[in-house]
């Protein structure tokens, strides 16, 4: 006798029920659902708090925090003008970061319950409800487990006055990613640059998953070669 396959009941908390998917997870995760409204992760309404965040706490968050780590190469002598470059060489560590972590990270395939549910806490629930608003940008403590494994490795590799900075640009470059791709999701861009980088994002999406990583940018698409086929027919243009 064949089991039959666990159905997920959206009216219900969806965080601990997707583990049960077991491998029709990938699939299922992957047909995305247009609706704008924000389904129900737990019955717990203190978690349910910590699962939705506007857009704008990011900047209000990591701003002031990058520039405490920029000031303190400030603090420790290091010229204006190395600061700036060591701030945008940092800038640029992070579009690499935020390729890796959405190519091998955000996109591990898995198939156990508890792989499921993580997965679908910090990236499996955006594919699945990709305008949903308010779980569009990482809330701030899930950012910190994020961002903190960094630091030392920063600090190991860098100098002591060239390393805030450093640090301070990958933030920033963070914080870039977030508010850019609420905007991919959510804006309406008029000019060409942008609107080419929505149709890219959304490719990833509505296309395929397994391609297009880059957010802020395709340069690591392109260096790695994971750019969706269309694109690298209108490159060659």
């Amino acid at each position: 006798m064949v089991a039959e396959k666990f159905v997920v009941d959206l009216n219900k908390p969806l965080v601990f029920q997707v583990g049960y998917l077991g491998e029709a997870y990938e699939e299922w995760v992957h047909q995305p659902i247009m609706s704008k409204e924000s389904p129900r992760f737990f019955h717990s309404s203190f978690l349910e708090f910590f699962t939705r965040t506007v857009w704008w706490v990011v900047p209000i968050v990591w701003v002031p925090v990058a520039s405490y780590f920029i000031y303190n190469s400030f603090r420790l002598g290091l010229p204006i003008p190395q600061i700036t470059l060591f701030v945008l060489l940092g800038i640029f560590v992070w579009t690499l970061v935020e390729y890796l972590l959405h190519r091998f990270l955000f996109h591990v395939q898995t198939k156990s319950y508890w792989g499921n549910t993580f997965h679908f806490l910090f990236h499996g629930c955006h594919h699945k409800h990709p305008m949903d608003s308010l779980r569009l940008v990482l809330p701030p403590t899930a950012a910190v487990l994020f961002a903190s494994p960094f630091w030392p490795i920063v600090k190991h590799v860098c100098p002591p006055s060239i390393a805030p900075a450093l640090y301070g640009g990958m933030l920033l470059g963070y914080m870039i990613y977030d508010c850019t791709h609420y905007y991919l999701h959510h804006g309406q861009p008029k000019s060409h640059v942008p609107r080419n980088l929505k149709m890219y994002h959304l490719s990833h999406h509505y296309r395929v998953a397994s391609l297009g990583f880059g957010v802020t940018s395709p340069l690591w698409d392109k260096v790695f070669g994971t750019v969706p086929s269309p694109f690298k027919i209108n490159a060659k243009r």
